[in-house]
């Protein structure tokens, strides 16, 4: 059920403290951690403690809680002094998302190219 913690849930279980990450800020509704295959010198994961699948589903079922999300990559982004970044949902695999509770890549400290992928 959308917003309850899944068993089978790598974030979740970060959430919940059974698996251990680099938590770099902690909100009453967010965690942001360092991503373990940095694709950047700043590449951090912002989420909800709630369990929602992705982007999509998150904005639909609590408007507030995206825009706690996206306050934080503010927060990241300005924490590591970063001028600017990227902001990245990967929604869905075609897209790349491997881990289906909704996350922010926080991507930043060196030159971002356009198109990605």
């Amino acid at each position: 059920m959308a917003g309850e913690p899944q068993d089978d849930c790598l974030f979740c279980k970060i959430v919940a403290g059974h698996i251990p990450a680099t938590i770099v800020r902690e909100t009453e509704t967010t965690v942001a951690f360092r991503d373990i295959n940095p694709q950047a010198p700043t590449h951090v994961l912002v989420i909800p403690k709630a369990h929602h699948r992705d982007a999509a589903a998150l904005a639909e079922a609590d408007p507030a809680l995206t825009a706690d999300v996206l306050r934080e990559t503010k927060a990241v982004a300005e924490e590591d002094k970063l001028e600017s970044y990227r902001v990245v949902f990967n929604t869905g695999p075609g897209a790349g998302q491997t881990v289906f509770h909704v996350h922010a890549h926080v991507l930043g400290g060196r030159g971002m190219q356009w198109p990605p992928g």
